[in-house]
């Protein structure tokens, strides 16, 4: 299967910050579960560094940026939360 330009282009970047603690393992583990069941086009990183993690001037983990955007933190994201911090 080929990866057509448009597609490359609207793909999303998801990061999860979070330094391996349950909780931002089970915010990966949603992400990861709620792009394959909704059929999104998305790369998801885990960002475990505490220096990349100050970067985003978060207070608290887990924390979801979308596309460079801090769009959650400091709790496991809703299937409605990821749907509108997606769109």
């Amino acid at each position: 299967m080929r990866t057509t330009k448009a597609k490359i282009e609207n793909m999303k970047h998801i990061k999860v910050l979070g330094t391996g603690c349950a909780k931002c393992k089970q915010t990966e583990s949603v992400i990861r579960a709620f792009i394959a069941k909704n059929n999104i086009e998305a790369t998801v990183e885990k960002v475990e560094d505490i220096q990349k993690i100050m970067e985003y001037n978060i207070l608290s983990t887990p924390a979801v940026v979308i596309d460079e955007v801090v769009k959650i933190k400091g709790r496991v994201p809703s299937e409605s939360e990821l749907l509108e911090a997606l769109s």
